[in-house]
């Protein structure tokens, strides 16, 4: 296994954080944010609730779903930018497993 350079490692898990964090602040925002804000977004309604309520009731959780596969999806993209691609795993991974 080569051994990767630690410049690059940390770029990489510098890059990995910067986006979790991104996400645990989005997830925060759309789940107490609004809770914080219940009087200013009384005021708009979907589908006959107001937005508060509807963002405590099924919005957050939709939300968090779909934090859930944009993750999926930008870190596919990290990681064939720092070269650690699902192909190349399966290749270094060839005929080491145990079938049980």
């Amino acid at each position: 296994m080569k051994k990767i350079d630690k410049k690059v490692a940390d770029a990489y898990f510098r890059e990995r954080t910067r986006n979790i964090v991104i996400y645990l602040i989005i997830g925060a925002l759309s789940s107490f944010g609004i809770v914080l804000f219940a009087e200013f977004f009384s005021g708009f309604t979907i589908n006959g609730f107001p937005f508060h309520y509807f963002m405590g009731a099924q919005g957050a959780v939709v939300v968090f779903i779909l934090l859930l596969f944009i993750n999926a999806k930008v870190s596919d993209s990290v990681d064939k930018k720092y070269g650690i691609d699902e192909s190349k795993n399966e290749q270094l991974s060839a005929g080491k497993t145990l079938d049980h």
